[in-house]
Parts: structure tokens; C-alpha cells; sequence
């Protein structure tokens, strides 16, 4: 394999393998934030041993995401130091702000929260909450931002040596891209959350262990999941659509598997891209609901990719189409399960349906699945371009760094990772078997 190929491996895995702690600990912050505000109206200790008990996984998650988050961020200088040269001057300003507002706001308030309860008292200790909660959403929203502008280029100029110079700071913050992108995003880390919630209060009531948390990790996961389910349904999943649409109309067509452009273009709910003949094989489509989705007509022309030169297209469009479907469908199986467990719980009969259990026990790996298939929409997606329609994607990598050096670097971060991810489960196992009232006991 060739320099390129290697280095956009490298980025592709560490960035992966960052993502499944984020995802868990943003929407953990929401979810301990309720049981603490709980436990603040009700006076319930209960709901205070349960919060203490996810703080101490969210807090494993969190030293993971900073481990694994900090090499890739260097690799920006070490990978692609030409697009770091070129665009630093921009996104250098979303990275900083993360690290230095949020990320500190968030890890010196999680200390406050883990070792400070007994000393500052319910309200103080409550408030320590909703600050790890603003941290990591506000870090959430840095990072997004980042990526919403090497979606959607705003606010900035070419400098006299073909650097990119950031001329407002407002445009970068308020991108159009932004707002749909960063609800999905926060979303699809509650779902995350609300199903690991649920698996694990599952999990104890399956095994007959701490019945009374283990009904309320069912019941505070189920009801978020569904509300988060729905909303990256409806209305920042159909936002982010359209953003797509009007922006990167190629993207658009290659996760529909759209080849021609059409009138009344219709939704493909399966099939296999078939890039000799530039044709979807096996289809089972919904005739015109693409043109409707996408424009709210039902006879709307959608570009198809035999409206773009083929050297403008994703580098993988079966990659695009087949993460793009994989998410969907996950989603849409995710909206089916949790709506029934939030009809049984509505009903009381959930905590009994052991069929029913062992569905969201089982379902805990799926959000994770979901929402790397997202990111891998979003950012195969984007190519040829590294920031869509200012610089391609070998125009930003590192020139002296050859492939032999990336390799040999990959495949440590392969071993690294490995050890680490041992290291991650073992921890959760313990914290699990060990159970929430054991972390009242502390």
C-alpha cells in the first residue's frame, strides 16, 4: 500500500477507537445529571448510589477517551502536517477552545463530583454534576465543529502563502452545517448511553442481583433511548439531509445507491451496489419517497452520480451506502425495540418480560455499531475532499513520512490498543459485578 493509503488507515482506526468512550461518556453526563437531580428533589439516596455508580464508568470511559484522543490529535502535525500548515489557522481555534475551556471544565468538575460528595453537600455536590454535563456536551460541540467545517467551509480566507486564514470567528461557530450535525451527534451518544443503562439494569434482574437499581437502570434507559431514538429520526436526522442535499449532492447519491438522476427518485431500502454497471442489483425501493424526503415533492429531481465526474465521487461509494444503511437500519431496529419496552413499562410488565431483557441486554454492542456507521457516512463520504470542495485528500498528508514509518506506527497502536481495550473491559466487568451498592458503601 502506498504513504496515503496507510496514513488515512492510521487516522480511520485511532479515530474509531476514540469514538466508542465519547459517545458513552456524553451521554452518561446527561443521564447521571437526571438520576442527581433525582436524588435532590426526592431525598432518595437511591438515586445517589446510582448516579456514583455510572460516574465511576463514565469515569473510566473518560481517562480511555483521553488516552486514546490525545495521539489523534497529534497525528494532525505527525499524518497530515500539510493540512495542519494550511487549515491550522481555523480549526486550530475549535481545538483549542475544547481542550482549554471544555475538557478542563469537565475533568476538574468529575473530580469534584467522584471525591467531593460527602464534602460539599446535596445542592454543591449536584451543581458538580451539571458542570461535567456542560463540559463534555461543550466538548462535543468543539469537535463537531471542527468537522462541520471541513464539511462545509465557512468564514475563512486563502492567506498570501495558500494558508487558509480564519476571517470570522461567528461564521466558524455558527456554521449551517453545525446545528443538524452536532444534535445527531449528541443524540446518537444517548441512545449509546440509554441502551448501556438499560443492558446493564437488564443484566441484574436477569441474574436476580440489586433488583431496586437495577429496575431503575431499565427504566431511565429505556425512556431516554426511545426520546433520543426519535429524535435522531426526526428532526435532526432529516436536517442533516437536507444539509447533504444542498451541500454534497454526490454524498446524497452515493448512500442512496442512486447512479441515474431521477424524477420521483426512489428510496432504496436494499440492494447491492454494482460499480461495473453503475447500477443498484437486488432492489427494494419505496418509488418517489427519496424526492419526497429530500424535497417535499413527490416528482423532485434528485441527482444521481451520472451527475458528477466520477473523480468527484466518494472514494468508496458501496462503503458510503453500506454504512449509511447500516445505520439506518440499526436505527430503525433500535426505534421497534425500545418502543415496545417503553409500552411494557408503561404497562408494569416489563421488569417480568425476561424475553424482552435479554433484547436490551443483547442490543448494548449496537448504538456503537450505529454510530461509527454515521461517521463513516459523514466522512467517506466526504471525499475526494479532506475540506469539501477546498483541498483533497492527498494534497493534506504528511510528504515525508513514508509508508513504511505508518505501517510500523499502525501496527503499534494496533498492540497498544489491544492491551488497552483488556484493560477497559476488565475495569467495566468489575465495576458491574461489584454492583451500585458497593459504590454507596464508599
Amino acid at each position: 500500500m502506498d504513504a496515503l493509503t496507510i496514513h488515512r488507515l492510521h487516522f480511520a482506526f485511532t479515530v474509531t477507537f476514540h469514538y466508542l468512550f465519547p459517545q458513552l461518556t456524553m451521554g452518561l453526563a446527561l443521564l447521571i445529571l437526571i438520576l442527581k437531580t433525582m436524588a435532590l428533589r426526592t431525598g432518595n439516596p437511591h438515586y445517589a448510589s446510582a448516579a456514583r455508580f455510572w460516574a465511576k464508568i463514565f469515569a473510566i470511559n473518560f481517562a480511555m477517551g483521553v488516552v486514546t484522543g490525545i495521539p489523534m490529535e497529534f497525528q494532525f502535525g505527525t499524518n497530515w502536517s500539510r493540512f495542519a500548515k494550511s487549515a491550522g489557522g481555523v480549526i486550530g481555534q475549535t481545538l483549542a477552545m475544547e481542550g482549554v475551556f471544555s475538557f478542563f471544565l469537565e475533568s476538574s468538575f468529575l473530580g469534584a463530583f467522584l471525591y467531593g460528595e460527602k464534602r460539599l453537600g446535596p445542592k454543591a455536590h449536584w451543581f458538580t454534576a451539571l458542570l461535567v454535563f456542560l463540559g463534555s456536551w461543550l466538548s462535543g460541540f468543539f469537535i463537531v465543529a471542527t468537522d462541520a467545517w471541513m464539511q462545509h467551509p465557512t468564514g475563512y480566507a486563502i492567506g498570501a502563502h495558500g494558508e487558509m486564514v480564519l476571517t470570522s470567528f461567528w461564521s466558524l461557530l455558527l456554521n449551517p452545517w453545525l446545528g443538524w450535525q452536532y444534535i445527531h451527534t449528541m443524540a446518537g451518544s444517548v441512545v449509546t448511553a440509554g441502551v448501556a443503562m438499560a443492558a446493564v439494569g437488564a443484566f441484574y434482574l436477569l441474574t436476580g442481583s440489586h433488583q431496586e437499581h437495577g429496575r431503575t437502570f431499565v427504566r431511565l434507559g429505556v425512556i431516554a433511548g426511545i426520546l433520543a431514538t426519535v429524535l435522531m429520526l426526526f428532526p435532526s436526522g432529516d436536517g442533516q439531509g437536507r444539509n447533504i442535499a444542498w451541500h454534497q449532492p454526490v454524498t446524497l447519491a452515493a448512500m442512496e445507491g442512486l447512479f441515474t438522476t431521477e424524477q420521483g427518485a426512489p428510496l432504496a431500502i436494499l440492494g447491492q451496489p454494482d460499480m461495473d454497471r453503475r447500477r443498484l442489483d437486488n432492489p427494494l425501493v419505496v418509488p418517489r419517497a427519496l424526492s419526497f424526503l429530500t424535497y417535499q415533492s413527490w416528482k423532485a429531481e434528485v441527482k444521481g452520480l451520472d451527475s458528477f465526474p466520477p473523480q468527484n465521487w466518494p472514494d468508496s461509494v458501496p462503503l458510503v451506502y453500506y454504512s449509511y444503511h447500516i445505520m439506518v437500519g440499526l436505527g430503525t431496529i433500535f426505534l421497534a425495540v425500545l418502543a415496545i419496552a417503553a409500552f411494557r413499562l408503561w404497562r408494569g410488565a416489563l421488569y417480568r418480560s425476561r424475553p424482552l431483557l435479554w433484547l436490551l441486554m443483547m442490543m448494548l454492542p449496537f448504538p456503537y455499531i450505529a454510530n461509527t456507521a454515521g461517521w463513516i457516512t459523514a466522512e467517506v463520504g466526504r471525499q475526494p475532499w479532506l475540506i469539501y470542495g477546498v483541498m483533497r485528500t492527498p494534497a493534506g498528508v504528511s510528504a515525508q513520512v513514508s509508508s513504511g514509518n505508518a505501517l510500523f506506527t499502525l501496527i503499534g497502536f494496533l498492540g497498544i490498543y489491544t492491551i488497552l481495550s483488556i484493560l477497559f473491559l476488565f475495569l467495566v466487568y468489575r465495576e458491574i459485578e461489584e454492583g451500585p451498592e458497593r459504590a454507596a458503601a464508599v
